[in-house]
């Protein structure tokens, strides 16, 4: 059984939220979107903390990774800052890109910060010099999404092809292409364990593919419209959905079954329009999601026996 309370509701953007992400700080959160600012918010507090920076375009990502006290920040004009926490400034910007960056990610064991870009191009950073290591062309169309396996052998591109490029991190060297959905690929996640990959996709259907082989397990038809962003619960026994039809579906991590659906449509005081990102933080397990309605929600999910 999943019980789900709606414990806040936080204004202050005026535009569409496209983004969130943890801070290294588990009380901490960040959001932005298309009013050209990054913001922190507090979690214990539910309440605005201070805009972290102003930026020039809108926020497609933010990523915190966890070697380096820095938050990326991926623009639509392609450019990336890095901030510094510590000194409280922006201390890098990287503009090797001129079209929009959707997804950044870092791959800890080796220091390296990662960027896809609206171009079809990866770019690899060191988080040690800011300097750029390695450019990669995965595929024609827009690169959307990405995800890295647990234990880091492995990198998942999603791309506007309706592919997913499956690439070693050691050499960055091509694995397998997986061809299932039928229309863009929109989000990606590894399981905690590192058994299995998650993809959503414009085509509103969830497949899981097992890691060893990235074989296709389950196909399940999960929204109405594109599943944005899939995030797993800190103890990685759920997870939740995001979808432009304004839901935030809760699953069981082990039998993928659906657990909860949280819309107004089923009685909550959710999301009016998409609901474009998620954060799940290990801060008293709350989940945070965003959408175009320009609110932030924080969720209490809890799970009885």
């Amino acid at each position: 059984m999943i019980q789900v309370k709606r414990i806040a509701e936080i204004f202050g953007h005026h535009q569409p939220i496209y983004t969130a992400c943890n801070s290294q700080k588990l009380h901490i959160f960040f959001t932005a979107g298309n009013d050209k600012g990054v913001v922190e918010w507090s979690l214990k507090t539910h309440d605005f903390v201070k805009v972290m920076m102003p930026v020039n375009s809108s926020v497609y990502a933010l990523h915190c990774p966890q070697s380096a006290p820095l938050m990326a920040v991926g623009e639509r004009n392609g450019k990336v800052s890095l901030f510094h926490f510590i000194d409280q400034k922006v201390c890098a910007e990287l503009s090797l890109h001129s079209e929009a960056i959707f997804d950044i990610q870092s791959i800890q064991s080796k220091n390296e910060l990662l960027l896809a870009s609206e171009d079809g191009s990866l770019s690899v950073w060191s988080l040690s010099d800011y300097q750029l290591l390695y450019k990669l062309q995965v595929s024609k169309t827009m690169i959307r999404c990405m995800a890295i396996s647990p234990d880091e052998q492995y990198l998942a591109i999603g791309a506007k092809d309706h592919q997913i490029y499956i690439y070693k991190t050691e050499d960055f060297s091509l694995v397998k292409t997986l061809a299932e959905h039928q229309l863009p690929i929109t989000s990606l996640r590894f399981s905690p364990d590192g058994k299995y990959l998650l993809s959503g996709s414009r085509d509103a259907q969830l497949k899981i593919w097992y890691s060893s082989d990235f074989s296709l397990k389950e196909n399940i038809p999960a929204h109405m419209f594109a599943i944005y962003d899939i995030q797993f619960h800190p103890n990685g026994k759920l997870f939740a959905t995001a979808s432009r039809d304004k839901s935030i579906k809760i699953w069981d991590a082990e039998t993928f079954s659906l657990l909860k659906t949280i819309s107004i449509e089923k009685g909550f005081e959710a999301h009016r329009l998409s609901v474009n990102k998620l954060a799940w933080s290990s801060y008293n397990n709350e989940l945070i999601s965003v959408g175009d309605d320009k609110v932030i929600l924080i969720w209490e999910i809890k799970q009885s026996v």
